[in-house]
């Protein structure tokens, strides 16, 4: 850097200088490299599922994920989904593989396992929940592609099954066979039951009104969609998310259709 030839004593002072303020650099420079960082990356899939498990709202109907799978069983149609869908985003956050064992459930807890009876063949098949869907009416659950094969629907598209949650994945035990741990009770909380949605105030209240008389408890919520004020009319009052899909069942059949449950804040 420094040429050794007729330069002054200052001069070389400053070049030693120089040198050795390079030297200390490097060896901080080493030093920090070779040190290990104390830094834990947060767990990706664990956002995803907290995130997973909020209400939301799809093509109008708002949907409220369970808190807990334990004594979940439902009956009605499964379909698939495979190519189509290959490598997207799930709602776990993790990819879609269509030849992977796992479906996707519009209110079962995200990473919770089910077993799924083909009601006509008697097959069976367990899966991990790792998407939300299906949202056709009717249909309870979608399979991956691989494993609608092994329940042997590929063929015949849709079948009826029988859902039963298992709980999460807790390891195998001596005999080889998956062991499952259940989380206990609901999500407790208060929740009601939406039944319209009007444009006009005035006759929202009045519904409201008339559902309080008949069913004891109804109110009207404000709420600006698109640029629009809707009036959301409500009806019920519930402290367990189990009752409250009961009663929204019963609802259902009996002069409600399209009825969904809210969650309170």
């Amino acid at each position: 850097m420094c040429s050794q030839g007729a330069i002054s004593d200052r001069s070389r002072i400053i070049c030693r200088f120089v040198w050795l303020l390079l030297a200390m650099v490097q060896l901080q420079i080493c030093g920090c490299a070779g040190k290990p960082q104390a830094v834990t990356p947060p767990e990706h899939s664990t956002i995803r599922q907290k995130a997973g498990q909020k209400p939301y709202t799809v093509d109008g109907t708002r949907h409220v994920p369970l808190a807990s799978s334990e004594g979940f069983v439902q009956e009605g149609l499964a379909s698939s989904y495979g190519r189509d869908f290959h490598g997207r985003t799930t709602s776990s956050g993790e990819p879609f593989d269509m030849h992977a064992m796992t479906a996707a459930h519009k209110t079962l807890p995200l990473g919770v396992y089910v077993k799924v009876l083909h009601k006509r063949s008697g097959n069976e098949v367990i899966v991990r929940i790792n998407d939300r869907g299906p949202f056709v009416r009717d249909r309870i659950i979608d399979l991956s592609e691989g494993a609608a094969k092994r329940l042997g629907m590929l063929q015949e598209g849709i079948a009826p099954v029988k859902v039963t949650a298992l709980g999460w994945y807790q390891g195998n035990n001596q005999a080889g066979q998956g062991k499952y741990n259940a989380l206990s009770g609901y999500d407790s909380g208060v929740f009601v039951l939406q039944v319209a949605a009007l444009k006009n105030r005035e006759n929202a209240h009045r519904y409201a009104g008339d559902l309080k008389l008949r069913y004891g408890a109804a109110d009207v919520q404000e709420a600006v969609v698109g640029g629009s004020t809707f009036y959301r009319v409500r009806m019920g009052r519930f402290t367990s998310l189990k009752e409250a899909q009961k009663a929204q069942e019963n609802y259902e059949r009996n002069g409600f259709p399209g009825n969904f449950i809210v969650a309170v804040d």
